[in-house]
């Protein structure tokens, strides 16, 4: 057994049609002890069959592919029951394509022009069940969200329990439904129970959503 903290390096599946940027990636994580490239395809379709027969902890998926693109691949992914992490891996730096992933169920969105050096520090965190977004496209994020936010009331954070506002805290500081689990001793059911009601309660449609507008309202606890 090694020194880490996990027994086994975090196993990573790449969809992506381009085999140099595939090749790039697999050389690049054969430097790294913890993160294993397990599998990659420039076939999306192969890609969803390849998550269900790998069951990798994280997917690289590419946004702009032909025939079936990133959006429909990340749809089609999670409708087959693939829970592990999902990040986005593309040139778009575009407003819609980004909401639309996160929306669609993404875990990250990063973008390709990245140091190799940040991207294996970014898939990291991925893996630690954090969410990540390239830095630049943080503020473009925000922007985003409050354009295209449709609901009426303005979020209130007084409207939440106790427990809702610390589940909100922990989602704004990026940990996924496992980690806030873990740290508040509760179970990961009852964590999604919470996240679902406190959405409905701040008029808000997505975990991404209420991550932003927390750390926007300077209630991140940080």
């Amino acid at each position: 057994m090694g020194q880490s903290v996990s027994e086994t390096p975090a196993s990573i599946l790449i969809i992506d049609d381009h085999p140099l940027l595939r090749r790039g990636v697999a050389q690049l994580l054969e430097l790294e002890d913890d993160l294993e490239l397990v599998g990659d395809t420039g076939e999306p379709q192969q890609g969803v069959r390849l998550a269900a027969e790998l069951d990798p902890d994280m997917i690289l998926l590419d946004l702009n592919m032909p025939g079936m693109d990133g959006i429909q691949t990340l749809k089609a992914l999670r409708e087959s029951g693939f829970a592990g992490r999902i990040v986005m891996f593309t040139v778009s730096d575009n407003e819609e394509d980004l909401v639309a992933a996160l929306r669609g169920g993404a875990d990250g969105y990063l973008l390709k022009d990245m140091e190799p050096e940040e991207m294996v520090r970014q898939l990291r965190q991925a893996a630690l069940g954090r969410m990540v977004v390239s830095e630049s496209l943080t503020a473009l994020l925000a922007e985003a969200l409050r354009n295209q936010r449709t609901a009426p009331a303005t979020p209130d954070i007084h409207s939440l329990t106790q427990r809702e506002r610390e589940i909100l805290r922990e989602l704004a500081a990026g940990l996924s439904n496992k980690l806030i689990a873990r740290k508040l001793d509760i179970s990961e059911g009852t964590v999604k129970v919470h996240v679902k009601h406190l959405l409905k309660k701040l008029n808000l449609r997505s975990r991404v959503e209420a991550a932003v507008w927390a750390v926007q309202e300077g209630i991140d606890g940080r």
